[in-house]
């Protein structure tokens, strides 16, 4: 099964602990985007899905939306 993409945007901003547990997790970037943070990953099926989304909120972060996009977003200089 091909990855699909998604956006996912929690209230607050992510710790360095949390950062670091969604990137061992999956390839991310993580965008700070006050008062919400846009979090972007490659995500393989709906149980890697379904961890993403528990892992944040066994951090606290209340989840705001989650959208499968198209394509991830390009880096660009200053983002994660």
């Amino acid at each position: 099964m091909p990855e699909m993409n998604y956006e996912f945007r929690v209230h607050g901003r992510c710790s360095p602990q949390l950062r670091q547990a969604v990137g061992e997790f999956s390839e991310v970037r993580v965008v700070p985007a006050p008062p919400e943070t846009i979090i972007y990953g490659a995500v393989s099926d709906q149980a890697h899905l379904h961890g993403l989304l528990l892992l944040l909120e066994d951090f606290g972060l209340q989840i705001v939306s989650v959208h499968r996009i198209p394509e991830l977003p390009r880096t660009e200089a200053g983002d994660d």
